[in-house]
């Protein structure tokens, strides 16, 4: 990778080929399906930056693969993200993806979710095709993918259930952070490591090293949630409910803020919630710096040549940095 300066280059130098590669791949996938390879399909796997299937190639380079390698692998990762648009979408009852109608808006709610479906067996078979390695590499993370979908808290009249019930564990945010997103990015680390042809252990390092990468993400992602809403001054049940985990996780004292305004449908922060959100963004973002430096030790010693080490490990926080930028 000479001449490339920093993560972000990275990716706008990958993404092109990747992009081709997706396409091609969604093209023959939707014929088989009959189905046109309608534009805003398309756009859910392209429109991105592709960081994770990035990740798979950057991986493979550092370690001292071939690109070429690395492409069918970045792309089932790009496809189960996807996937997981599609489902996300439609359980959320979200109307918009990228400004584009969701896909659920489009097929009905019943192909949606097949599809997406579809989508993720297709990337399995990609890698099983490829390997038994690979496969079972992507079997897993989709299965662990779905698990954290399936525990995060939706409802705020169960929420309400829950937290009087104290039924609604602090662990909890940190197993969701973990199956829902940083599977993915934890897969396409270890993907490109296989491509590499690494052993066992490196694979294992550097599977660690995605998935502390892709819980870091999901905590990014939830401040700025924290943010908008400080900045806004108002709260929906729909939000408090989605924030949960975290709330139980880093808040102070969050039951007597939360469960008031779950009963209605938007909210003016209270003072008591206004403190909880606040003190839960001081926590949450040291608990992001952490899992950054963890990442970097966790491939400390793996890669040997100096641009690709760099690259290795100033990748956590450059990654970081471009989600705070969209």
């Amino acid at each position: 990778m000479p001449g490339v300066n920093g993560f972000k280059e990275y990716c706008s130098r990958r993404k092109p080929i990747l992009s081709q590669a997706v396409d091609r791949t969604l093209r023959e996938l939707f014929q088989d399906l009959h189905v046109p390879p309608d534009e805003t399909f398309r756009s859910l796997f392209q429109d991105g930056k592709l960081i994770r299937g990035s990740l798979v190639c950057l991986v493979n380079e550092s370690l001292g693969g071939d690109l070429s390698s690395a492409i069918q692998r970045s792309v089932a990762v790009e496809m189960i993200h996807g996937a997981t648009l599609i489902h996300d979408d439609f359980v959320d009852q979200d109307r918009t993806r990228r400004g584009k109608p969701a896909a659920w808006t489009i097929t009905g709610a019943r192909r949606a979710v097949l599809l997406g479906d579809v989508i993720f067996a297709s990337a399995i078979e990609m890698m099983s095709d490829l390997s038994a390695d690979d496969g079972l590499a992507v079997s897993r993370a989709i299965a662990r993918i779905a698990k954290g979908a399936f525990q995060e808290p939706i409802d705020a009249s169960e929420l309400n259930r829950r937290l009087g019930a104290e039924a609604l564990s602090d662990t909890l945010y940190d197993a969701i952070v973990d199956l829902k997103t940083g599977v993915l990015f934890g897969v396409a680390c270890e993907l490109g490591a296989i491509a590499a042809g690494a052993s066992a252990d490196v694979r294992k390092a550097f599977h660690r090293y995605g998935l502390l990468i892709g819980e870091a993400y999901q905590i990014a992602d939830d401040l700025q949630e924290i943010e908008h809403h400080l900045s806004n001054g108002t709260v929906c049940a729909g939000d408090l409910a989605a924030l949960a985990p975290a709330l139980v996780r880093f808040g102070a004292n969050p039951q007597s803020a939360i469960a008031p305004l779950l009963a209605v449908e938007r909210s003016v922060l209270s003072p008591a919630l206004s403190k909880c959100l606040a003190e839960m963004r001081r926590r949450m973002a040291q608990e992001l710096e952490r899992r950054l430096k963890l990442a970097r030790l966790e491939v400390a010693g793996l890669v040997a040549g100096p641009r690709e080490r760099a690259m290795i490990h100033e990748a956590p926080r450059e990654l970081i940095a471009m989600f705070n930028e969209a």
